[in-house]
């Protein structure tokens, strides 16, 4: 029996999530509604206009495959997780959070440097913007990568951020085929449509010869495909992966099980905050597939999850949360 359920490598960021207006991403040139790389200088700006704005903060480990594998570690999974910190203050402040949250991490010592920050602007529409600064993450390499964990692992899990540079995708590269040669499943989350698009061929790079599973919204998967209706992206997914989730918020999440597509019928909510939707979804999803419940079923349960999370602020749900959906489901 593996030892770890999930292994999961990601740019380890200390998000920052705050409460903004359509004005103020207005007043600072911020394009609404994407992830966009940011360096030191332009990060520093924005924090100094938030911190004036005087709006609820809220800071903790991050990074979406970090808070994938925090999401299925609640629900009782064994996670590793790989990434690179700083030896400042928010290099400590990540470690010490995702430990607390039953994360085991790499035992590399920390770089100097600056640690990456994830500024997540939240407009009243629910609706997340993000800058980020990579500090020391965009350096991620085979020092924190533990392969003994790896190959001791059922699924390796991989956020698309990743996937920016030709260096971390050589990287990542190296992990899946180490992964594949181990018998460890591999999970691969498409994270952003401009991402895809912009780096198609280091995503096929890394897919290589296909992998397990692939999680996307149905934007991600247009992108991914370049196509422009869902059965043809549905039909260009298949190429790559033995079996996908496509979410498409109140329509519910569309599986492939390796046979058929499967509609699972989103929770009607009021969204308040759509940041780590994504994220939540994986995590339940893949800790749902470790204890071995089907497909359907698992749907069930990251539906669930996802729509607890947008309630709230922030991307991750509590304690109470948790004991709610795992009585809810049975768990």
């Amino acid at each position: 029996m593996a030892k770890y359920n999930v292994y999961a490598i990601g740019a380890a960021l200390l998000d920052t999530e705050v409460k903004v207006t359509e004005q103020f991403l207005n007043d600072n040139a911020i394009e609404k509604g994407v992830m966009t790389l940011v360096d030191k200088l332009r990060q520093a700006e924005l924090i100094d206009a938030l911190n004036k704005e005087n709006q609820l903060q809220r800071r903790q480990s991050g990074g979406s495959a970090c808070n994938t594998v925090v999401a299925a570690a609640n629900f009782g999974a064994t996670v590793f997780f790989s990434g690179r910190v700083a030896d400042d203050d928010d290099g400590s402040h990540f470690v010490d959070d995702l430990v607390k949250a039953g994360v085991t991490f790499h035992s590399a010592p920390p770089e100097p440097g600056t640690t990456g920050k994830c500024l997540v602007m939240v407009t009243a529409d629910a609706e997340r913007t993000m800058n980020t600064y990579l500090g020391v993450s965009e350096k991620l390499s085979e020092k924190e990568i533990n392969e003994e964990a790896l190959v001791d692992s059922e699924w390796l899990y991989v956020e698309g951020y990743l996937l920016t540079d030709d260096a971390k995708t050589t990287l990542v590269k190296h992990v899946v085929e180490k992964a594949k040669s181990a018998g460890v499943k591999v999970a691969l989350s498409l994270s952003d449509p401009l991402v895809v698009k912009n780096f198609a061929n280091n995503f096929r790079t890394v897919i290589d010869d296909g992998i397990d599973f692939i999680f996307c919204n149905e934007e991600e998967s247009l992108a991914f495909t370049n196509t422009e209706c869902a059965d043809e992206a549905y039909k260009g997914l298949t190429k790559s992966t033995k079996m996908f989730a496509v979410t498409n918020g109140s329509a519910g999440a569309n599986v492939f099980d390796g046979r058929t597509i499967i509609n699972v019928p989103s929770i009607p909510v009021d969204a308040f905050d759509t940041n780590g939707a994504g994220d939540m979804f994986a995590g339940a999803l893949l800790y749902a597939f470790t204890a071995g419940y089907d497909l359907r079923w698992s749907v069930k349960l990251a539906n669930e999850s996802a729509a607890r999370v947008v309630c709230k602020f922030g991307p991750r749900l509590d304690a109470r949360d948790f004991m709610f959906i795992k009585r809810k489901f049975g768990i």
